[in-house]
């Protein structure tokens, strides 16, 4: 019988653990902490994907033996999927840890207060579900919105155009062929948009900036203030499709953005 890459998948990401005993509270206090959050690396980034959450969820309910074993997993979870620096970042997969955390028997009513907060801002913009609106000003001092802005795909790209990893990214942005070609085909825009409220600072990097795309700044710090994206970690791009749903949220990988733009190229 032929075995596909989808049923081996499902088959390694259910018996990953199996060698783990969840039962051994010890375990949370003599394990080397290195090697574990490489083993959740691995089981993250090389069987489970960046959206499948019934693996963490079915990983979650095992460490529910224990509430020291419980903490233990939800530690590393927070390491590998929520960490502004960590490469296996996802909010999608977070979720169902939060989920667990709010629903487990081990958390009393005012543990589950920073998990239901949490859930509320990781929520935000999911991946297949419509992007928050914002407002944006120019340096000219025009206003416009996110919503406003007509085209068949749109990168958001919220910065801070000092940080040396949004230049890396500006740059990136500037010299990618594919979306050069998008934008020059009419159908991508970037939105560039600051949220901080040291207008200097973006007023200093005007120059930075292709004129080709909409660079503006918060004015008032809606963004920030009203939690209508997370700008824990800056830079982030978004990746919306001409109704501003959600394809790529929140990265920091323009090869990601690429991939997808290539693929609707042939549609």
């Amino acid at each position: 019988m032929h075995i596909t890459q989808e049923q081996k998948g499902a088959y390694m990401a259910e018996h990953f653990w199996d060698n783990f005993d969840f039962t051994d509270t010890l375990y949370t206090t003599k394990a080397d902490t290195t090697e574990m959050l490489r083993a959740y690396a691995t089981f993250v980034g090389s069987v489970v994907g960046p959206t499948n959450q019934e693996p963490i969820r079915k990983l979650m309910q095992r460490a529910s033996a224990s509430k020291k074993m419980f903490d233990y997993f939800a530690m590393l979870s927070d390491k590998v999927l929520h960490d502004p620096n960590s490469p296996l970042r996802s909010d999608e997969l977070y979720i169902a840890v939060l989920e667990a955390q709010i629903a487990s028997p081990h958390y009393d009513k005012y543990e589950k207060i920073a998990p239901e907060y949490e859930l509320s801002i990781v929520s935000q913009n999911r991946i297949g579900h419509k992007a928050n609106n914002f407002h944006y000003t120019t340096k000219s001092g025009s206003r416009g919105n996110l919503y406003a802005v007509k085209s068949d795909f749109v990168i958001v790209y919220i910065n801070n155009p000092g940080c040396s990893m949004c230049r890396d990214i500006t740059m990136a942005l500037k010299e990618s062929p594919t979306i050069a070609e998008m934008q020059r085909r009419g159908r991508l825009k970037i939105v560039a948009i600051y949220p901080d409220e040291n207008l200097d600072e973006w007023r200093k990097h005007l120059g930075d900036m292709p004129s080709a795309w909409i660079n503006g700044y918060d004015r008032g710090c809606h963004i920030d203030r009203e939690k209508l994206y997370n700008i824990n970690a800056i830079p982030a791009l978004y990746l919306l499709d001409k109704e501003k749903v959600v394809l790529v949220k929140d990265s920091t990988n323009v090869g990601e953005i690429e991939y997808i733009l290539q693929q609707s190229s042939h549609k």
